[in-house]
Protein backbone atom coordinates (compact mmCIF):
# COMPACT_ATOMS: atom_id res chain seq x y z
CA UNK A 1 0.00 0.00 0.00
CA UNK A 2 1.52 3.31 -1.12
CA UNK A 3 1.89 6.19 1.36
CA UNK A 4 0.51 9.49 0.10
CA UNK A 5 1.26 12.98 1.39
CA UNK A 6 -1.43 15.64 1.20
CA UNK A 7 -2.20 19.01 2.71
CA UNK A 8 -5.43 20.03 4.38
CA UNK A 9 -6.69 23.13 6.15
CA UNK A 10 -8.29 22.73 9.55
CA UNK A 11 -9.86 25.50 11.64
CA UNK A 12 -10.12 25.04 15.39
CA UNK A 13 -10.00 26.83 18.73
CA UNK A 14 -7.82 26.07 21.71
CA UNK A 15 -6.84 27.84 24.91
CA UNK A 16 -3.23 29.02 25.06
CA UNK A 17 -1.85 29.51 28.57
CA UNK A 18 0.17 32.68 28.02
CA UNK A 19 2.53 33.89 30.77
CA UNK A 20 0.08 36.70 31.48
CA UNK A 21 -2.82 34.28 31.92
CA UNK A 22 -0.70 32.10 34.19
CA UNK A 23 0.16 35.16 36.29
CA UNK A 24 -3.51 36.12 36.61
CA UNK A 25 -4.40 32.61 37.80
CA UNK A 26 -1.49 32.64 40.25
CA UNK A 27 -2.57 35.99 41.72
CA UNK A 28 -6.08 34.66 42.23
CA UNK A 29 -4.73 31.83 44.40
CA UNK A 30 -2.57 34.01 46.66
CA UNK A 31 -3.74 35.07 50.11
CA UNK A 32 -3.23 38.55 51.57
CA UNK A 33 0.30 38.01 52.91
CA UNK A 34 1.49 36.16 49.79
CA UNK A 35 0.15 38.95 47.57
CA UNK A 36 2.00 41.59 49.60
CA UNK A 37 5.25 39.59 49.23
CA UNK A 38 4.77 39.19 45.47
CA UNK A 39 4.12 42.93 44.97
CA UNK A 40 7.23 43.79 47.00
CA UNK A 41 9.26 41.43 44.80
CA UNK A 42 7.82 42.95 41.60
CA UNK A 43 8.64 46.46 42.85
CA UNK A 44 12.24 45.33 43.25
CA UNK A 45 12.51 43.64 39.85
CA UNK A 46 10.48 46.00 37.62
CA UNK A 47 11.71 49.64 37.56
CA UNK A 48 8.54 50.71 35.74
CA UNK A 49 6.48 50.00 38.84
CA UNK A 50 6.43 52.28 41.84
CA UNK A 51 4.33 52.56 44.97
CA UNK A 52 1.90 55.44 45.30
CA UNK A 53 3.05 57.53 48.26
CA UNK A 54 2.27 60.99 49.61
CA UNK A 55 5.76 62.04 48.52
CA UNK A 56 5.40 61.19 44.83
CA UNK A 57 1.83 62.53 44.74
CA UNK A 58 3.13 65.82 46.17
CA UNK A 59 5.84 65.81 43.49
CA UNK A 60 3.13 65.36 40.83
CA UNK A 61 1.38 68.47 42.19
CA UNK A 62 4.61 70.46 42.07
CA UNK A 63 5.40 69.38 38.50
CA UNK A 64 1.85 70.10 37.36
CA UNK A 65 2.00 73.58 38.92
CA UNK A 66 5.38 74.27 37.27
CA UNK A 67 3.85 73.45 33.87
CA UNK A 68 0.93 75.76 34.55
CA UNK A 69 -1.56 72.91 34.96
CA UNK A 70 -4.13 72.47 37.70
CA UNK A 71 -3.87 69.13 39.42
CA UNK A 72 -7.35 67.78 40.13
CA UNK A 73 -7.37 64.38 41.88
CA UNK A 74 -11.07 63.94 41.10
CA UNK A 75 -10.28 63.93 37.39
CA UNK A 76 -8.03 60.91 37.77
CA UNK A 77 -9.40 57.42 37.29
CA UNK A 78 -9.77 55.37 40.44
CA UNK A 79 -8.99 51.70 40.82
CA UNK A 80 -12.53 50.52 40.15
CA UNK A 81 -12.81 52.35 36.83
CA UNK A 82 -9.56 50.87 35.62
CA UNK A 83 -10.58 47.44 36.90
CA UNK A 84 -13.77 47.61 34.85
CA UNK A 85 -11.65 48.01 31.73
CA UNK A 86 -9.86 44.75 32.57
CA UNK A 87 -11.35 41.81 30.67
CA UNK A 88 -13.07 38.95 32.49
CA UNK A 89 -10.79 36.63 30.52
CA UNK A 90 -7.23 37.66 31.46
CA UNK A 91 -5.96 36.48 28.06
CA UNK A 92 -6.25 39.96 26.51
CA UNK A 93 -4.88 39.88 22.98
CA UNK A 94 -3.67 43.47 22.68
CA UNK A 95 -1.32 43.03 25.63
CA UNK A 96 0.44 39.97 24.27
CA UNK A 97 3.21 39.89 21.70
CA UNK A 98 2.59 43.18 19.86
CA UNK A 99 5.27 45.75 19.05
CA UNK A 100 2.92 48.44 17.68
CA UNK A 101 1.14 49.03 20.98
CA UNK A 102 -0.55 52.39 21.45
CA UNK A 103 1.39 53.29 24.58
CA UNK A 104 -0.11 56.78 24.82
CA UNK A 105 -3.58 55.27 25.24
CA UNK A 106 -2.35 52.84 27.85
CA UNK A 107 -0.53 55.52 29.81
CA UNK A 108 -3.67 57.62 29.87
CA UNK A 109 -5.53 54.71 31.43
CA UNK A 110 -2.82 54.09 34.01
CA UNK A 111 -2.30 57.57 35.38
CA UNK A 112 -0.72 58.50 38.66
CA UNK A 113 -3.76 57.63 40.73
CA UNK A 114 -4.13 54.02 39.52
CA UNK A 115 -4.47 51.83 42.55
CA UNK A 116 -3.91 48.14 43.05
CA UNK A 117 -7.03 47.64 45.12
CA UNK A 118 -10.79 47.32 44.68
CA UNK A 119 -13.45 48.41 47.25
CA UNK A 120 -11.33 48.71 50.36
CA UNK A 121 -11.25 49.42 54.04
CA UNK A 122 -8.42 51.83 54.80
CA UNK A 123 -8.47 51.22 58.54
CA UNK A 124 -8.68 47.99 60.47
CA UNK A 125 -12.09 47.92 62.19
CA UNK A 126 -12.12 48.36 65.94
CA UNK A 127 -13.40 44.83 66.44
CA UNK A 128 -10.81 43.38 64.08
CA UNK A 129 -8.58 40.42 64.93
CA UNK A 130 -5.86 40.91 67.53
CA UNK A 131 -2.20 40.08 66.95
CA UNK A 132 0.65 39.04 69.22
CA UNK A 133 3.17 41.88 69.39
CA UNK A 134 5.95 40.21 71.36
CA UNK A 135 7.65 36.95 70.36
CA UNK A 136 10.40 35.27 72.36
CA UNK A 137 12.76 32.46 71.39
CA UNK A 138 12.71 29.51 73.77
CA UNK A 139 15.18 26.67 74.10
CA UNK A 140 14.42 23.56 72.11
CA UNK A 141 13.96 20.24 73.89
CA UNK A 142 17.31 18.99 72.56
CA UNK A 143 19.16 22.10 73.76
CA UNK A 144 17.51 21.83 77.19
CA UNK A 145 18.50 18.17 77.59
CA UNK A 146 22.01 18.65 76.20
CA UNK A 147 22.61 21.37 78.79
CA UNK A 148 21.54 19.00 81.59
CA UNK A 149 23.69 16.21 80.15
CA UNK A 150 26.69 18.54 80.23
CA UNK A 151 26.22 18.97 83.99
CA UNK A 152 26.99 15.26 84.56
CA UNK A 153 30.54 13.95 84.91
CA UNK A 154 30.51 11.19 82.31
CA UNK A 155 33.20 9.46 80.31
CA UNK A 156 33.49 10.37 76.64
CA UNK A 157 31.66 7.29 75.31
CA UNK A 158 28.93 7.63 77.98
CA UNK A 159 28.34 11.26 77.06
CA UNK A 160 28.25 10.32 73.38
CA UNK A 161 25.60 7.68 74.15
CA UNK A 162 23.57 10.29 76.05
CA UNK A 163 23.71 12.63 73.06
CA UNK A 164 22.55 9.81 70.76
CA UNK A 165 19.64 9.00 73.09
CA UNK A 166 18.58 12.67 73.08
CA UNK A 167 18.84 12.76 69.29
CA UNK A 168 16.54 9.69 69.09
CA UNK A 169 13.58 11.32 70.85
CA UNK A 170 10.37 12.04 68.95
CA UNK A 171 8.29 15.21 69.30
CA UNK A 172 6.43 13.76 72.30
CA UNK A 173 9.72 13.05 74.07
CA UNK A 174 9.74 9.25 73.73
CA UNK A 175 12.94 7.32 72.97
CA UNK A 176 12.64 5.53 69.62
CA UNK A 177 16.20 4.28 69.22
CA UNK A 178 17.73 0.80 69.71
CA UNK A 179 19.51 0.90 73.07
CA UNK A 180 21.26 -2.44 72.46
CA UNK A 181 22.76 -1.20 69.22
CA UNK A 182 23.77 2.16 70.69
CA UNK A 183 25.50 0.41 73.61
CA UNK A 184 27.53 -1.73 71.18
CA UNK A 185 28.51 1.30 69.07
CA UNK A 186 29.86 3.05 72.16
CA UNK A 187 31.59 -0.04 73.64
CA UNK A 188 29.32 -0.08 76.70
CA UNK A 189 27.60 -2.87 78.56
CA UNK A 190 23.81 -2.84 78.12
CA UNK A 191 23.35 -2.37 81.89
CA UNK A 192 25.52 0.76 81.78
CA UNK A 193 23.56 2.08 78.78
CA UNK A 194 20.33 1.42 80.69
CA UNK A 195 21.67 3.47 83.64
CA UNK A 196 22.43 6.43 81.36
CA UNK A 197 18.93 6.20 79.87
CA UNK A 198 17.43 6.28 83.37
CA UNK A 199 19.56 9.33 84.23
CA UNK A 200 18.12 11.16 81.22
CA UNK A 201 14.58 10.06 82.20
CA UNK A 202 15.13 11.92 85.48
CA UNK A 203 15.98 15.12 83.61
CA UNK A 204 13.51 17.97 83.32
CA UNK A 205 10.82 17.41 82.10
CA UNK A 206 10.30 14.24 84.11
CA UNK A 207 9.55 11.12 82.08
CA UNK A 208 11.50 12.28 79.04
CA UNK A 209 13.19 9.50 77.00
CA UNK A 210 10.68 6.90 78.23
CA UNK A 211 10.06 3.98 75.87
CA UNK A 212 6.31 3.81 76.48
CA UNK A 213 3.51 5.53 78.39
CA UNK A 214 3.79 3.20 81.38
CA UNK A 215 7.50 3.94 81.84
CA UNK A 216 6.87 7.69 81.42
CA UNK A 217 4.19 7.77 84.14
CA UNK A 218 6.22 5.54 86.50
CA UNK A 219 9.15 7.95 86.40
CA UNK A 220 6.84 10.82 87.32
CA UNK A 221 5.17 8.74 90.05
CA UNK A 222 8.52 8.02 91.76
CA UNK A 223 9.08 11.74 92.24
CA UNK A 224 5.76 12.33 94.02
CA UNK A 225 6.09 13.71 97.54
CA UNK A 226 5.23 11.76 99.58
CA UNK A 227 5.83 8.72 97.40
CA UNK A 228 2.57 6.84 96.68
CA UNK A 229 2.93 3.08 96.19
CA UNK A 230 -0.74 2.71 95.17
CA UNK A 231 -0.26 5.02 92.20
CA UNK A 232 2.84 3.11 91.10
CA UNK A 233 0.97 -0.20 91.41
CA UNK A 234 -1.97 1.06 89.33
CA UNK A 235 0.38 2.36 86.60
CA UNK A 236 2.40 -0.86 86.61
CA UNK A 237 -0.44 -3.40 86.58
CA UNK A 238 -3.79 -1.72 85.86
CA UNK A 239 -3.10 0.95 83.24
CA UNK A 240 -5.43 -0.70 80.68
CA UNK A 241 -8.31 -0.81 83.20
CA UNK A 242 -7.58 2.80 84.12
CA UNK A 243 -7.81 3.82 80.45
CA UNK A 244 -11.26 2.20 80.29
CA UNK A 245 -12.27 3.98 83.52
CA UNK A 246 -13.03 0.60 85.07
CA UNK A 247 -12.50 1.82 88.63
CA UNK A 248 -14.61 -0.91 90.36
CA UNK A 249 -12.45 -3.65 88.77
CA UNK A 250 -9.24 -2.03 90.04
CA UNK A 251 -10.72 -1.55 93.52
CA UNK A 252 -11.84 -5.18 93.64
CA UNK A 253 -8.45 -6.49 92.48
CA UNK A 254 -6.58 -4.45 95.08
CA UNK A 255 -9.20 -4.97 97.83
CA UNK A 256 -9.38 -1.22 98.42
CA UNK A 257 -12.25 1.26 98.73
CA UNK A 258 -13.34 2.86 95.45
CA UNK A 259 -12.66 6.38 96.74
CA UNK A 260 -8.96 5.49 97.20
CA UNK A 261 -8.73 4.42 93.55
CA UNK A 262 -10.59 7.55 92.42
CA UNK A 263 -8.13 9.74 94.36
CA UNK A 264 -5.17 7.96 92.75
CA UNK A 265 -6.81 8.27 89.32
CA UNK A 266 -7.05 12.05 89.69
CA UNK A 267 -3.32 12.32 90.46
CA UNK A 268 -2.40 10.13 87.48
CA UNK A 269 -4.57 12.24 85.17
CA UNK A 270 -2.56 15.30 86.22
CA UNK A 271 0.70 13.73 84.99
CA UNK A 272 2.16 14.65 81.60
CA UNK A 273 1.82 11.78 79.07
CA UNK A 274 3.84 13.68 76.41
CA UNK A 275 6.67 15.50 78.23
CA UNK A 276 8.40 16.47 74.99
CA UNK A 277 5.40 18.40 73.72
CA UNK A 278 6.13 21.13 76.29
CA UNK A 279 9.27 22.05 74.34
CA UNK A 280 8.25 21.17 70.79
CA UNK A 281 8.55 24.28 68.66
CA UNK A 282 6.11 24.80 65.84
CA UNK A 283 6.08 27.64 63.36
CA UNK A 284 3.51 30.26 64.25
CA UNK A 285 0.87 30.51 61.56
CA UNK A 286 -0.48 34.05 61.21
CA UNK A 287 -3.83 34.56 59.55
CA UNK A 288 -4.45 37.92 57.92
CA UNK A 289 -8.01 38.38 56.62
CA UNK A 290 -8.28 39.26 52.94
CA UNK A 291 -11.70 40.80 53.47
CA UNK A 292 -13.89 42.17 56.27
CA UNK A 293 -17.63 41.93 56.80
CA UNK A 294 -18.93 44.43 59.36
CA UNK A 295 -22.46 45.09 60.52
CA UNK A 296 -23.50 48.72 60.28
CA UNK A 297 -27.00 49.19 61.63
CA UNK A 298 -29.10 46.47 60.03
CA UNK A 299 -26.85 46.09 57.01
CA UNK A 300 -23.57 44.28 56.36
CA UNK A 301 -20.69 46.16 54.75
CA UNK A 302 -17.91 44.36 52.83
CA UNK A 303 -14.43 45.86 52.72
CA UNK A 304 -11.20 44.58 51.15
CA UNK A 305 -8.18 44.52 53.45
CA UNK A 306 -5.53 46.54 51.65
CA UNK A 307 -3.40 47.04 54.74
CA UNK A 308 0.23 46.24 53.89
CA UNK A 309 -0.44 45.93 50.14
CA UNK A 310 1.36 48.71 48.20
CA UNK A 311 -0.77 50.71 45.76
CA UNK A 312 0.93 50.61 42.38
CA UNK A 313 1.34 52.94 39.44
CA UNK A 314 3.57 53.34 36.39
CA UNK A 315 6.66 55.41 37.17
CA UNK A 316 6.38 58.94 35.73
CA UNK A 317 10.07 58.85 34.78
CA UNK A 318 9.68 55.81 32.53
CA UNK A 319 6.27 57.01 31.36
CA UNK A 320 7.93 60.14 29.96
CA UNK A 321 10.59 58.02 28.24
CA UNK A 322 7.93 55.94 26.48
CA UNK A 323 5.97 59.04 25.44
CA UNK A 324 9.07 60.73 24.01
CA UNK A 325 10.13 57.61 22.12
CA UNK A 326 6.61 56.70 20.92
CA UNK A 327 6.97 58.36 17.50
CA UNK A 328 10.45 57.13 16.74
CA UNK A 329 10.99 54.12 14.52
CA UNK A 330 14.19 52.84 16.03
CA UNK A 331 13.74 49.65 17.99
CA UNK A 332 16.81 49.79 20.23
CA UNK A 333 17.33 47.36 23.09
CA UNK A 334 16.62 50.08 25.67
CA UNK A 335 13.23 50.83 24.13
CA UNK A 336 12.35 47.13 23.88
CA UNK A 337 13.31 46.66 27.54
CA UNK A 338 11.14 49.57 28.68
CA UNK A 339 8.19 48.37 26.61
CA UNK A 340 8.50 44.83 27.96
CA UNK A 341 8.61 46.05 31.56
CA UNK A 342 5.73 48.44 30.87
CA UNK A 343 3.57 45.55 29.58
CA UNK A 344 4.39 43.56 32.71
CA UNK A 345 3.61 46.50 35.00
CA UNK A 346 0.26 47.25 33.35
CA UNK A 347 -0.72 43.58 33.37
CA UNK A 348 0.20 43.20 37.06
CA UNK A 349 -1.85 46.24 38.07
CA UNK A 350 -4.87 45.03 36.11
CA UNK A 351 -4.53 41.47 37.42
CA UNK A 352 -4.43 42.68 41.03
CA UNK A 353 -7.47 44.87 40.47
CA UNK A 354 -9.31 41.97 38.84
CA UNK A 355 -8.34 39.66 41.74
CA UNK A 356 -9.68 42.10 44.34
CA UNK A 357 -12.89 42.63 42.40
CA UNK A 358 -13.43 38.87 42.03
CA UNK A 359 -12.91 38.18 45.76
CA UNK A 360 -15.33 41.00 46.55
CA UNK A 361 -18.02 39.61 44.23
CA UNK A 362 -17.65 36.07 45.63
CA UNK A 363 -17.86 37.32 49.24
CA UNK A 364 -20.93 39.38 48.34
CA UNK A 365 -22.61 36.25 46.92
CA UNK A 366 -21.71 34.21 50.03
CA UNK A 367 -23.11 36.94 52.28
CA UNK A 368 -26.37 36.97 50.34
CA UNK A 369 -26.81 33.19 50.69
CA UNK A 370 -25.61 32.85 54.30
CA UNK A 371 -27.33 35.84 55.94
CA UNK A 372 -28.71 33.66 58.77
CA UNK A 373 -25.19 32.49 59.64
CA UNK A 374 -23.98 36.05 60.21
CA UNK A 375 -27.10 36.85 62.22
CA UNK A 376 -27.46 33.70 64.36
CA UNK A 377 -24.26 31.62 64.20
CA UNK A 378 -22.85 28.31 62.94
CA UNK A 379 -25.96 26.21 63.43
CA UNK A 380 -27.76 28.30 60.82
CA UNK A 381 -25.21 27.69 58.07
CA UNK A 382 -27.02 26.60 54.91
CA UNK A 383 -25.88 23.90 52.45
CA UNK A 384 -23.95 25.54 49.62
CA UNK A 385 -21.62 24.25 46.89
CA UNK A 386 -19.20 25.93 44.48
CA UNK A 387 -21.73 25.63 41.67
CA UNK A 388 -24.19 27.88 43.55
CA UNK A 389 -21.76 30.80 43.88
CA UNK A 390 -20.39 30.23 40.36
CA UNK A 391 -23.93 30.70 39.01
CA UNK A 392 -24.49 33.82 41.14
CA UNK A 393 -21.34 35.65 39.97
CA UNK A 394 -21.19 34.23 36.43
CA UNK A 395 -17.83 32.50 36.78
CA UNK A 396 -16.51 28.96 36.46
CA UNK A 397 -16.44 26.67 39.52
CA UNK A 398 -12.64 26.34 39.26
CA UNK A 399 -12.35 30.12 39.61
CA UNK A 400 -14.51 30.09 42.74
CA UNK A 401 -12.34 27.29 44.13
CA UNK A 402 -9.17 29.35 43.58
CA UNK A 403 -10.73 32.47 45.09
CA UNK A 404 -11.91 30.72 48.27
CA UNK A 405 -8.80 28.63 48.95
CA UNK A 406 -6.56 30.00 51.70
CA UNK A 407 -8.48 33.30 51.85
CA UNK A 408 -9.94 34.44 55.16
CA UNK A 409 -12.80 36.73 56.03
CA UNK A 410 -13.24 38.49 59.36
CA UNK A 411 -16.90 38.65 60.40
CA UNK A 412 -18.86 39.70 63.50
CA UNK A 413 -19.01 36.00 64.51
CA UNK A 414 -15.33 35.16 63.93
CA UNK A 415 -12.64 34.70 61.28
CA UNK A 416 -13.24 31.94 58.72
CA UNK A 417 -11.68 30.60 55.55
CA UNK A 418 -13.99 31.33 52.62
CA UNK A 419 -14.16 27.58 51.94
CA UNK A 420 -15.79 27.14 55.35
CA UNK A 421 -19.11 28.37 53.95
CA UNK A 422 -19.31 25.54 51.42
CA UNK A 423 -21.02 22.49 52.90
CA UNK A 424 -22.67 19.31 51.80
CA UNK A 425 -26.27 18.88 52.92
CA UNK A 426 -27.89 16.55 55.44
CA UNK A 427 -31.52 15.87 54.57
CA UNK A 428 -34.26 16.61 57.06
CA UNK A 429 -36.71 13.92 58.09
CA UNK A 430 -39.79 16.16 57.75
CA UNK A 431 -39.08 17.24 54.18
CA UNK A 432 -38.11 20.82 55.12
CA UNK A 433 -34.88 22.54 54.05
CA UNK A 434 -31.70 20.48 54.29
CA UNK A 435 -29.11 21.23 56.99
CA UNK A 436 -25.43 22.01 56.35
CA UNK A 437 -22.95 19.37 57.48
CA UNK A 438 -20.97 21.98 59.46
CA UNK A 439 -24.08 22.85 61.42
CA UNK A 440 -24.62 19.17 62.22
CA UNK A 441 -20.99 18.80 63.37
CA UNK A 442 -21.43 21.78 65.67
CA UNK A 443 -24.64 20.30 67.09
CA UNK A 444 -22.89 16.97 67.81
CA UNK A 445 -20.16 18.86 69.73
CA UNK A 446 -22.80 20.67 71.77
CA UNK A 447 -24.63 17.44 72.66
CA UNK A 448 -21.41 15.76 73.82
CA UNK A 449 -20.28 18.81 75.82
CA UNK A 450 -23.52 18.71 77.81
CA UNK A 451 -23.74 14.93 78.34
CA UNK A 452 -23.61 13.19 81.72
CA UNK A 453 -19.97 12.00 82.21
CA UNK A 454 -21.27 8.88 83.96
CA UNK A 455 -23.55 8.05 81.02
CA UNK A 456 -22.00 9.51 77.83
CA UNK A 457 -24.06 9.51 74.67
CA UNK A 458 -23.36 6.70 72.23
CA UNK A 459 -23.34 7.42 68.48
CA UNK A 460 -26.75 5.75 68.15
CA UNK A 461 -28.20 7.92 70.92
CA UNK A 462 -26.88 11.02 69.15
CA UNK A 463 -28.60 9.80 65.96
CA UNK A 464 -31.88 9.53 67.89
CA UNK A 465 -31.52 13.03 69.41
CA UNK A 466 -30.81 14.54 66.00
CA UNK A 467 -33.75 12.60 64.57
CA UNK A 468 -36.06 14.38 67.01
CA UNK A 469 -34.66 17.64 65.61
CA UNK A 470 -35.63 16.53 62.07
CA UNK A 471 -32.03 15.76 61.06
CA UNK A 472 -31.82 12.46 59.18
CA UNK A 473 -28.30 11.10 59.71
CA UNK A 474 -26.70 7.64 59.83
CA UNK A 475 -24.79 6.34 62.86
CA UNK A 476 -21.57 5.90 60.84
CA UNK A 477 -21.82 9.55 59.75
CA UNK A 478 -22.07 10.62 63.39
CA UNK A 479 -19.01 8.48 64.18
CA UNK A 480 -17.10 10.09 61.29
CA UNK A 481 -17.99 13.64 62.40
CA UNK A 482 -17.08 12.79 66.01
CA UNK A 483 -13.66 11.46 64.96
CA UNK A 484 -13.05 14.51 62.78
CA UNK A 485 -13.64 16.66 65.87
CA UNK A 486 -11.14 14.57 67.85
CA UNK A 487 -13.80 13.27 70.28
CA UNK A 488 -13.36 9.82 71.81
CA UNK A 489 -16.11 7.15 71.63
CA UNK A 490 -18.53 6.92 74.54
CA UNK A 491 -16.69 3.96 76.13
CA UNK A 492 -13.60 6.13 76.59
CA UNK A 493 -15.50 9.28 77.62
CA UNK A 494 -17.17 7.51 80.52
CA UNK A 495 -16.34 8.76 84.01
CA UNK A 496 -17.59 6.42 86.72
CA UNK A 497 -17.00 8.97 89.48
Amino acid sequence: MAIQLKQSLKLGQNLVMTPQLQQAIKLLQLNHMELAELITQELTENPILEEITEENQTQDNVEAAAEGETFDPEMQQNADEVAQQAPENPDEKNLVGKDDVNWDAYLEDFNSDSSSTAPSMKEIPEDGPTYENVLTKTSSLEEHLQWQLGMLKLMENEERLGQQIIASLNDDGYFEGDLVKLAEENALEFEDAEEILKMIQNFDPLGIAARNLQECLLVQAKFLTPRNELIETIIQHYLVELEKHNIPAIAKALALPIDKIVEAQKIIHEMEPKPGSLYTQTDTQYITPDIYINKVGNNYVIGMNDDGIPRLRVSNYYKNIVQKEAGKQDQGKAKEYVQEKLRAAIWLIRSIQNRQKTIYKVTEAILARQKDFFEKGTQFLKPMVLKDIAADVGMHESTISRVTTNKYVHTPVGTFELKYFFNSSISSSDGSDAVASSAVKERIKQLISKEDPKKPLSDQQIVEVLGKENIDIARRTVAKYREMAGILPSSKRKRAF
